[in-house]
């Protein structure tokens, strides 16, 4: 299993911007897929956006448009940029190595990161 950990959460206002970054223990380039979820409080966990090792992406509608998923096979990381930020957005965000493309339930993920957390508020 890679060890995933993320970091670059914290507390922005509305409309703000942040860059989460998902660093792995190993070489990404020959899992199938890379992705980022989050859970809210009281809420199920989730996808927020996954990338393939070739860069194609696929985002949860919620996101589409101000969400950007990227990765660096080199550096062994995933990067997810984040702007607009909206209130609703505040969550535990999780970097997933991915079994499969598309990734359909939770099933498919092979490992977690700890997690990062986002708060949207003014």
């Amino acid at each position: 299993q890679v060890q995933l950990v993320e970091s670059g959460g914290g507390l922005v206002q509305p409309g703000g911007s942040l860059r989460l970054s998902c660093a792995a223990s190993r070489s990404i380039f020959s899992i199938p897929a890379m992705g980022w979820y989050r859970q809210a409080p009281g809420k199920e966990r989730e996808l927020v956006a996954q990338i393939t090792s070739s860069g194609t992406t696929n985002y949860a509608d919620s996101v589409k448009g101000r969400f950007t998923i990227s990765r660096d096979n080199a550096k062994n990381t995933v990067y997810l940029q984040m702007n607009p930020l909206k209130p609703e957005d505040t969550a535990v965000y999780y970097c997933a190595a991915l079994d499969r493309w598309p990734a359909c339930s939770l099933g498919d993920v092979g490992s977690w990161g700890q997690g990062t957390q986002v708060t949207v508020s003014s």
